[in-house]
């Protein structure tokens, strides 16, 4: 059974910093790109960033220079360093493989940018 168990959402003022980890079963992490997504109210989900199984990074334009992506193989998990957020990137945050492989997702994590 696929698990993707995302946490470490939040409120957070403009200007702070966030840091999002995703635990995940080991049958899709192992050799998968795996991916950071977002959703806004209203909107679609879009890919914010992924990493290759390697370690090679890829971010959307409208948060490069401001998240940074990793993970731990060892441990099948997956991290978003977030800072300097701004009220934009209030969303419920999914990690998933890039591209996608399985239907499942996690529950996902809110994060809340306001003053």
């Amino acid at each position: 059974q696929v698990q993707l168990v995302e946490s470490g959402g939040g409120l957070v003022q403009p200007g702070g910093s966030l840091r999002l980890s995703c635990v995940t079963s080991r049958s899709i992490f192992s050799m998968s790109t795996m991916g950071w997504y977002r959703q806004a109210p209203g909107k679609q989900r879009e890919l914010v960033a992924r990493v290759t199984s390697g370690g090679v990074t890829v971010y959307a334009d409208s948060v490069k220079g401001r998240f940074t992506i990793s993970r731990d193989n060892p441990k099948n998990t997956v991290y978003l360093q977030m800072d300097s957020l701004k009220p934009e990137d209030t969303a419920v945050y999914y990690c998933n493989t890039f591209p996608l492989i399985q239907a499942t997702w996690g529950q996902g994590t809110q994060v809340t940018v306001s003053s």
